[in-house]
């Protein structure tokens, strides 16, 4: 759901600008040579622009270099490859105000205090840990009383997912917390405090899309999840291809559309951000379809 939501948005800003054809595929599982396969497709396709959320950034570092060797611009999108020749990456939030929000999410419940565990997705995921590298810092500078027990990786699989924080709820017993680090770990964890029957007893918060967590936002398995506009984060991404492929550089802040006026630009990271995260719960889930 989270990446057809991408898709969406995409397609949106490809009619809306018009000089657009937005090519857009993904392997169906979490697995960083089938996603090469994909990127060297592109690459025989010679498009102008190629942008990827890469599984395994090192791996995929030197495709993104050959294909700039064929004159294809090279960017990233979700999540960064920084150590690549990529010339933009298109971020949807901090991973400081990411982890920060997550964090503080679990923790209020929980009274500030206690152990939570981490299922995580791709292990080598640079956004990912990024993000779980800011919610350790941040738990142990802010909350001294609370402690991560464990981290674990259910690849993009919501029912390993639910399996691990099951395992994880039976060897750590004095377990309160659960947080599933992407869209399909996060409604897996509260799946298993559901199944395990510890609703108000385990509190769990997570990367999760809307509609998948709605059911567990009203049921009260999941606090909230902490995500942002996919569709926005598409618009901006095929918006960014147009820029690259055309030669226009970027501004300080610049006005991609309507609803896309003043996304700012860090020439030093050469990043994009779309803004700042936001927390989806039972009271506003409804405003998004996806």
């Amino acid at each position: 759901p989270y990446f057809e939501a991408m898709n969406v948005g995409g397609q949106k800003a490809a009619a809306a600008l018009g000089n657009v054809q937005w090519l857009y595929r993904g392997p169906t599982q979490a697995d960083a040579a089938a996603q090469a396969d994909i990127v060297r497709s592109f690459i025989q396709q010679k498009v102008n622009t190629l942008i990827v959320a890469p599984n395994d950034p090192d791996s995929m570092a030197p495709l993104l270099q050959e294909a700039k060797a064929q004159g294809i611009h090279v960017a990233t999108a979700d999540t960064d490859a920084p150590n690549s020749v990529r010339e933009a990456f298109v971020n949807q939030a901090t991973a400081q105000g990411i982890g920060e929000s997550l964090t503080d999410s679990l923790l209020k419940p929980m009274g500030g205090q206690g152990k939570y565990a981490i299922v995580s997705c791709g292990q080598t995921a640079e956004n990912l840990n990024s993000w779980i590298k800011v919610q350790k810092e941040y738990t142990a500078s802010k909350y001294p009383q609370a402690q991560i027990v464990d981290v674990v990786y259910a690849g993009e699989d919501q029912a390993k997912a639910t399996q691990m924080a099951t395992d994880l709820m039976n060897a750590h017993p004095d377990l309160t917390g659960l947080v599933g680090e992407c869209t399909s770990s996060a409604p897996g964890v509260a799946q298993a405090v559901q199944d395990a029957n510890k609703i108000g007893k385990v509190f769990t918060v997570g990367l999760g899309t809307p509609q998948s967590m709605k059911p567990y936002l009203a049921k009260g398995s999941s606090t909230a999840a902490i995500l942002w506009d996919v569709e926005n984060l598409g618009y901006l991404t095929a918006w960014t291809g147009a820029q690259l492929a055309e030669n226009k550089p970027f501004a300080d802040t610049n006005d991609v559309s309507d609803t896309l006026s003043a996304i700012k630009y860090d020439s030093a990271s050469k990043t994009l951000l779309l803004g700042p995260p936001l927390a989806i719960t039972k009271d506003n889930v409804d405003k998004f379809s996806y």
